[in-house]
């Protein structure tokens, strides 16, 4: 499942590698635009060529939740590594996307950003994220109920910051 190869499998290694946080990998609830995951993306992208993404993030690039942000978007992942790779800000990269792919409503951005905000909470991926709980150690941190939550613990920073 797309979804499951998704979050970056990289649990076990967690506590042996450069946390996201200081390469200036944001936590997925931040916002570019008002869309959450896509500073994110654009943060794993930049950190890809420079040669700074931990390994355990490489195979994913452009899968899981990259792929639902690009889909959203309508643009191809591929075709957004190179608009970043030509530089510009977060916000002159979200307009790109909006004038080669769509622009969505405020309610669709609204529905995006719920939708991605829970993912992992009683949903067909809930498995997964108690899988990846108990791989990294966290199966009784109740206050960890979605992949968002997940990442951002697993990445040093507080499940609080999921909901902005």
């Amino acid at each position: 499942m797309a979804a499951e190869r998704g979050l970056e499998s990289r649990t076990k290694r967690a506590h042996t590698r450069c946390p996201m946080r200081e390469l200036g990998i944001r936590s997925p609830s931040a916002k570019v635009g008002g869309l959450v995951y896509f500073g994110r993306m654009l943060d794993k992208i930049r950190a890809h060529e420079k040669n700074k993404l931990s390994p355990d993030y490489q195979p994913n690039l452009g899968r899981g939740f990259d792929e639902f942000c690009t889909k959203f978007l309508h643009v191809q992942y591929r075709n957004l590594v190179r608009r970043v790779i030509e530089g510009g800000s977060d916000e002159e990269i979200l307009w790109w996307c909006f004038d080669k792919g769509r622009r969505p409503s405020e309610n669709e951005i609204y529905v995006w950003n719920e939708f991605m905000r829970k993912r992992g909470w009683n949903d067909e991926i809930t498995e997964t994220l108690k899988r990846r709980k108990k791989e990294a150690g966290l199966a009784d941190r109740s206050e960890i109920d979605t992949m968002f939550a997940f990442i951002d613990v697993d990445e040093g920073r507080s499940p609080a910051t999921n909901y902005p």
